[in-house]
């Protein structure tokens, strides 16, 4: 499959010639100056390299206790699922399944499609179905609100400290690295480069 040698503007839809563009390069649209490429150094082994270390910190964050409530001697412990779980018990159905779809099901399935992209080509193979699971990786990526759960989550540990002690468990801290592992993959993630790769290998 053979690539167009035009590109447009994102900004103002002016066609140009594409060219080979060197590592650290960028390439800017003659009539408004929008960025029209912007290769980094070594984006795909970077942007791997975070994706599979935000599969393990996501593996541990949904696994280990998320938070530690003791109250009057009476210790409680919650994961991200029991969270969702009781949401759902207490009626809240529909901010349940918000909750579940975009701190664990949206995060989970990016990852998933990063590492499906990814690592057939650090092995020199050209990954299946790339069109579709690129076009899905841009799809789910919106959806991923774990900044949003956090800030959550901080509101709700002022307000509960005063009532019992509150001890962040060994998820919370993962799931704060894999917020950050998972926000590096993603600003390093260069689809050009992914295409210039399965192009290079066919």
């Amino acid at each position: 499959m053979s690539r167009e040698p035009w590109m447009a503007c994102h900004h103002c839809d002016a066609l140009h010639r594409r060219v080979e563009l060197p590592e650290g390069a960028t390439a800017r649209c003659r009539r408004c100056g929008g960025v029209l490429r912007q290769r980094r150094r070594d984006a795909l082994q970077r942007t791997s390299a975070l994706a599979v270390a935000a599969a393990i910190l996501f593996v541990v964050a949904n696994v280990f206790p998320f938070l530690a409530f003791d109250m009057q001697g009476r210790t409680t412990q919650t994961t991200l699922a029991s969270g969702v779980l009781a949401l759902r018990a207490g009626g809240y159905v529909e901010l349940a399944a918000l909750v579940l779809f975009t701190t664990i099901l949206a995060p989970g399935f990016q990852i998933a499609l990063l590492l499906w992209l990814l690592l057939p080509l650090r092995w020199g193979r050209v990954p299946r179905r790339v069109p579709e699971a690129f076009r899905l990786l841009r799809r789910v990526q919106p959806w991923s609100m774990m900044e949003v759960f956090l800030l959550g989550i901080l509101v709700a540990i002022v307000k509960l400290s005063g009532m019992a002690q509150v001890v962040p468990g060994i998820a919370l801290w993962s799931f704060v690295l894999l917020m950050v592992a998972l926000a590096g993959a993603v600003s390093s993630f260069d689809g050009h480069e992914l295409w210039d790769r399965v192009e290079a290998l066919r």
